[in-house]
């Protein structure tokens, strides 16, 4: 593969690794909770909720990585992207103590993913008007998203 081309995925590449080995561990947790599964625990229910809940959203956080780290930019949809991996463990955890410890990471998980949510119709639709009408804003866009992707951490 052409290395211009390996490094404008590099950092998405990364990060769906990074997920894939969070899944892993999702698993593993889950699997390990099974066994050790009584009747008067509620772990291995919390922690198979939790799992679910996290493997219900992974498809839509793959494609928004993806879509808008090629469409737009990579380094703030990666940043993004690590953020909501943060988070994410964070819930799982969270689900792991009281239901009620995971809704910090849920509620702040939203903000991450509406952000590469934005940056993936930017990236569209900036690609649409450049095809049919010659006009490019992508390097406006590639600023806004950088300046604006540290705000993320902001809580």
């Amino acid at each position: 593969m052409d290395m211009d081309v390996l490094d404008k995925v590099v950092f998405l590449g990364a990060v769906t690794v990074l997920s894939a080995l969070q899944n892993v561990f999702f698993a593993y947790t889950v699997q390990n909770e099974s066994v050790n599964q009584r009747p008067a625990n509620t772990a291995f229910g919390r922690v198979s909720v939790a799992n679910h809940n996290c493997i219900e959203v992974y498809p839509t956080f793959l494609a928004l990585l993806w879509t808008a780290g090629l469409f737009c930019s990579q380094a703030p949809a990666a940043f993004a992207g690590m953020l909501y991996l943060i988070v994410r463990h964070k819930y799982f955890v969270g689900y792991l103590g009281e239901s009620s410890q995971s809704l910090p990471g849920f509620f702040f998980g939203k903000r991450p993913m509406g952000f590469l949510f934005i940056m993936s119709t930017a990236g569209i639709v900036n690609y649409a008007t450049n095809y049919f009408f010659g006009i490019n804003f992508l390097f406006y866009i590639q600023t806004l998203t950088k300046a604006s992707a540290a705000l993320l951490l902001i809580p």
